[in-house]
């Protein structure tokens, strides 16, 4: 595909910023339809005049519904083919085509991968007092989330409706999966050493931790049974507490 259009730096900085309040302005109708049409605005009234400007308008405030940090790759493409004047009806394909899956390979990167990821590394730092808790949770969050936009904006203007390509290649599912695996062996770790450090200043020895560890299996098998979560919490919670000597653990916890 040959893209014929180019666009302005400045206007293109205007575009990519305006990109971060996509989320704006929402309603049930076109969701996410009125922030893209503020995203795309400045590029629409630079190609368009008088009546066609408002029919331009009026098919960009058509529903749109995706990940917030994926979808500058899918106005960028949309605001390419606007440059290359293709037809309303093949723009509008692709939007129909990327807002989906963007949405739910973001979802799955970001809200089940990323953010558990760091939210766990922090969780190393904030038990041992550390005040880069909270500078970790945002620096390990952030970077992948603004190297997206910025790299899936570029992209999009530059690879216009072939961006769909360049996006599978990204394999953002499959990294979410190592970033999930990733976070289980950190808890893992968190874990065991919280186990340790609640037996010494229980004054227990710490061959006592290995008693968790059917407990853990037995957590595993309930939860592949479909038990109800909320039912599984309050039963661990039940046991806990019935356990001997608990309160005496918990009081030399918090003295």
């Amino acid at each position: 595909m040959s893209l014929s259009g180019t666009l302005s730096g400045p206007l293109r900085r205007k575009l990519f910023l305006r990109s971060f309040l996509l989320q704006g302005s929402w309603n049930f109708e076109q969701m996410q339809g009125l922030g893209a049409l503020f995203v795309l605005s400045p590029l629409l009234r630079n190609l368009y005049q008088g009546e066609k400007l408002h029919q331009a308008c009026a098919r960009h405030l058509s529903y749109f519904n995706t990940h917030p940090f994926i979808a500058p790759l899918i106005l960028s493409g949309v605001a390419q083919l606007e440059l290359n004047k293709a037809d309303a009806e093949d723009i509008d394909e692709f939007r129909q085509l990327l807002m989906a899956p963007c949405a739910a390979m973001g979802d799955a990167f970001f809200w089940g991968g990323v953010r558990p990821f760091a939210a766990v590394l922090a969780m190393f730092f904030a038990l041992h007092g550390s005040l880069l808790a909270p500078v970790v949770l945002l620096v390990v969050f952030n970077v992948p989330h603004l190297l997206v936009r910025v790299v899936g904006f570029a992209k999009g203007f530059a690879l216009g409706e072939e961006v769909v390509d360049f996006l599978a290649r990204c394999r953002l599912p499959d990294l979410a999966i190592h970033l999930k695996q990733g976070t289980l062996i950190l808890l893992g770790v968190l874990c065991a050493g919280l186990t340790y450090s609640t037996l010494s200043v229980a004054g227990l020895s710490s061959d006592w931790g290995w008693g968790i560890v059917p407990a853990v299996f037995a957590v595993g098998w309930l939860a592949r049974q479909r038990l109800s979560p909320l039912l599984l919490t309050l039963l661990l919670v039940a046991v806990i507490l019935a356990l001997p000597g608990f309160t005496d653990i918990l009081e030399r916890l918090i003295l």
